[in-house]
């Protein structure tokens, strides 16, 4: 007579040492996966913020009689940067994490503007970027602490604590 062998499976402990060695590998991978994405949010932002100065360029040589640059509608308007990036104006319609602001300076007499990014998510595991942009119309991109505000009215200098890229 062959005796059966009853036991089946893993026991309990085997179960719970298979368990903590997951937690202990999801807890140093996530920390590592939430760098990367602010990381690539990061230069999502300041490539969106080229795109846009670029078009500002372009659309002031040809559309502004070389006199005015666009709002996003514009830019938009004639295919100089997609809507996506057109409509990223707040936090709840952001585009990679950030969400961006275009002021035109229409008062001194000459063309210029000034745009930045923001994150959406601004502190906490969740945010979506550690650092803010800031660029001007000579092209110059600055990058400051992700906290900080872009202004809503034109200035020509970089809000306090942004450096150059």
């Amino acid at each position: 007579m062959h005796k059966r062998n009853t036991q089946q499976g893993f026991s309990l402990i085997e179960l719970l040492i298979v368990v903590a060695i997951i937690g202990i590998i999801a807890a140093i991978a996530i920390p590592n996966l939430l760098a990367s994405r602010r990381a690539a949010n990061q230069a999502a932002a300041t490539a969106s913020l080229r795109t846009i100065t670029g078009a500002e360029a372009t659309y002031q040589s040809t559309f502004g009689n070389g006199t005015k640059y666009g709002t996003f509608t514009d830019l938009a308007n004639t295919s100089l940067i997609d809507a996506n990036l057109s409509t990223a104006t707040s936090a709840t319609s952001g585009k990679s994490g950030y969400f961006y602001t275009l002021v035109l300076d229409t008062g001194n007499g000459s063309a210029a503007y000034m745009m930045g990014s923001e994150p959406t998510v601004k502190s906490g595991i969740t945010r979506t970027g550690d650092f803010s942009f800031f660029s001007v119309s000579d092209g110059v991109m600055y990058k400051g602490p992700g906290s900080t505000a872009i202004p809503s009215s034109y200035q020509s200098t970089p809000p306090s604590g942004f450096n150059p890229l």
